[in-house]
């Protein structure tokens, strides 16, 4: 899988408030975590598309907010269980991970509802 999704521009585009931006993050990541857990997307494409560098960057200097950051290190972080743990828990961790990763989005997606 060769396309990557950049905020920026994806954020950009939507012209919305920074609450909107944040609320349209939730639902971008939701959308990536879906494939993630049934398996249709591998952790090492998930880095490569939207949790990459230039992503991370952009939310941490522009969108700043601590659960948008928490929510990219977990991504961030995804394709390494799968080379530091055995195969069994690194499937457990795994699913532990988009678990707490969702948690975080609908948290987010609840508190800028809410003012939206």
């Amino acid at each position: 899988m060769n396309p990557t999704l950049s905020l920026k521009t994806i954020l950009a585009a939507s012209g919305g408030t920074s609450a909107q931006q944040l609320v349209l993050f939730a639902l971008l990541t939701l959308g990536m975590l879906e494939p993630l857990a049934n398996g249709l997307l591998s952790a090492a494409d998930a880095l490569r598309v939207f949790f990459h560098a230039e992503n991370c960057l952009f939310v941490r200097k522009q969108l700043r907010d601590k659960t948008v950051d928490a929510i990219m290190s977990h991504g961030v972080q995804l394709p390494d269980l799968f080379e530091v743990l055995p195969l069994t828990e690194a499937h457990r961790e795994f699913q532990r991970e988009l678990a707490a990763m969702r948690s975080l989005c609908l948290k987010l997606l609840e508190e800028k509802l809410l003012v939206a």
